[in-house]
């Protein structure tokens, strides 16, 4: 791999993860630039890593699959319950999404990175007036008990 072709992956990873990031940071979210931004370039980083090492005749699956692993033990770190709601679910999934995003650059998947940045954007952009509208639309649901004091065991 060249230097330049090396600086090129790591670009990527880095911008398409800026670019998630943005949006988290625009819309005031705890993971926002940094975080998205770093966990892309991390990730490109450990892939690029790793086809250099292997020379891309090794199992370049394994350090993604650990990567995937300590990105889910991150975003395990801020989902939090909070009475009966929980929060942080898409930010997690969000983290999650750009570790996936800069594995793709890492690979060389540059046109796949830039689909899957959009999509991770969109979901977030998009979907979130639609989700609130969803939520507002339904009665308020709450499982109940047919017990008087809660299952017992």
């Amino acid at each position: 791999m060249t230097l330049i072709d090396f600086g090129t992956r790591l670009l990527v990873g880095l911008v398409a993860g800026f670019i998630i990031g943005f949006e988290r940071q625009w819309n005031y979210k705890s993971a926002g630039l940094r975080t998205n931004t770093l966990v892309s370039l991390g990730s490109t980083i450990y892939v690029v890593l790793s086809i250099s090492i292997t020379n891309a005749a090794g199992d370049v699956t394994r350090i993604i699959g650990q990567v995937v692993t300590g990105v889910g033990f991150l975003c395990g770190g801020v989902i939090f319950k909070e009475g009966s709601s929980v929060h942080g679910l898409t930010t997690a999934v969000t983290i999650w999404c750009s570790s996936a995003v800069g594995c793709l650059a890492g690979a060389a998947y540059f046109k796949e990175t830039m689909i899957a940045t959009t999509l991770v954007v969109f979901v977030n952009v998009i979907l979130k007036p639609i989700d609130s509208w969803l939520n507002r639309s339904k009665p308020n649901q709450r499982i109940q008990s047919s017990q008087p004091n809660g299952p017992t065991m």
